[in-house]
């Protein structure tokens, strides 16, 4: 058939896929909640070395894990860096290094299922802490309330990717009350608070490569932290308890958590190409925050004056709840525009699987879980793209 292609209305079939027809009947662009970009240089630049790996065998534990270690130490500001296949193992061997076991792990009840299953897999109790309308994280007051004495430590989740402005006080809180602080930072990469990198406030923390992050490795996640303790559990751990990758001495109940080589190649490719994307990211959002100043019924969450955000999330608050799913359909129907997933659509602690854990009534979570939406934000949106959001949410929302 060649190179025929349909045209409808002047549109190409390629061109309809990102093109929709709104109630009158016209084309109009559509914008989508996310998008993976890779370059074709980049595709480039890791089919290269995909061939090479495949044809040396070095699959796993090898030299493109190491060096991407070492240079996401580098970006975070610590000594040390662990490569495993998701944020969530990531998490799980943090906290078995830190020996939770039978102890208690204050966890925000606004994060994803993953920090707080963690802390259960690891053989220990969450304990779930309110959050902080401010910064979607957790306030300094709400943790202290909850330490009792078989509190271990705390995990501060960086929701969005926005670090709270009280981050020093939690840390402080921490060493005033013989406790870690630890940080799930999965949606934070590059982000930083008063010029300390997310990851860098803690004893150890850990980072998702999960498609849908500001950057990936298809899949993966890293520990980081600045304890050469932690660094050796960890390697431990990652790979089936092994005292060492060639003896077969087990001598922890570890599990199969080591990044392959072709997702470190994959990683290490977008972590170079980090700033770029961040600056994509803020760029869409200072338009997003411009815009939104002039909104009646939707307002941004605010970054501190100190911080830099890697914009993982756009977050807005509505004034009032509204059907969200309504919301979305409108938006999406038309004008074209899908919001993002929620930072959470559901507290924790109204997850079936956690009700057990539930100790007091956190209201405030329940309050803005269901009173948020997440604009699109991503690598090569188009400013266009971002203005076609502003108006569609002003004929929505108001």
């Amino acid at each position: 058939m060649g190179d025929c292609r349909l045209k409808i209305a002047g549109f190409s079939i390629s061109n309809l896929q990102s093109q929709i027809p709104n109630q009158k009947g016209f084309f109009m662009k559509t914008v989508p909640a996310a998008k993976i970009q890779f370059l074709a240089e980049d595709r480039a630049w890791i089919a290269e070395r995909m061939q090479e790996v495949l044809q040396t065998g070095q699959l796993t534990l090898g030299k493109y894990g190491e060096e991407f270690e070492k240079r996401f130490a580098r970006v975070c500001g610590v000594r040390h860096a662990i490569a495993v296949n998701s944020g969530t193992s990531a998490l799980e061997i943090l906290l078995r290094s830190l020996s939770v076991e039978g102890k208690e792990v204050l966890v925000p009840t606004n994060t994803f299922f993953a920090t707080a299953a963690a802390v259960v897999h690891a053989g220990g109790t969450p304990v779930f802490v309110d959050m902080d309308p401010e910064s979607f994280g957790m306030r300094p007051e709400d943790a202290a309330r909850s330490i009792t004495d078989r509190t271990a430590g705390i995990i501060v989740v960086h929701i969005g990717g926005l670090v709270s402005a009280r981050m020093p006080e939690l840390v402080e809180l921490a060493r005033e009350r013989g406790i870690w602080l630890a940080e799930d930072a999965a949606h934070a990469h590059g982000s930083s608070y008063r010029s300390t990198s997310a990851g860098a406030f803690g004893i150890g923390s850990s980072f998702s490569f999960y498609p849908t992050k500001v950057m990936t490795s298809a899949e993966g996640g890293m520990i980081v932290t600045n304890e050469d303790r932690i660094d050796g559990e960890a390697r431990i751990y990652r790979d089936q308890g092994k005292a060492s990758f060639t003896m077969n001495t087990h001598i922890r109940m570890g599990y199969n958590w080591r990044m392959s080589e072709p997702h470190a190649i994959i990683g290490l490719k977008h972590l170079e190409r980090l700033p770029e994307m961040l600056a994509d990211r803020r760029s869409i959002a200072s338009i997003y925050d411009s815009g939104l100043s002039e909104f009646r019924n939707l307002r941004a969450l605010q970054v501190p004056a100190d911080g830099f955000c890697n914009y993982y999330k756009y977050i807005a608050v509505l004034n009032e709840r509204r059907d969200r799913k309504a919301l979305k359909s409108a938006l999406r129907e038309r004008h074209g525009v899908s919001l993002a997933g929620e930072v959470y659509e559901e507290p924790l602690h109204r997850q079936p699987v956690f009700q057990k854990y539930v100790r007091r009534p956190l209201p405030v979570s329940e309050d803005l879980c269901a009173r948020h939406i997440c604009l699109p934000i991503f690598s090569g949106m188009q400013e266009s793209d971002a203005h076609q959001v502003l108006q569609a949410l002003k004929a929505v929302v108001g």
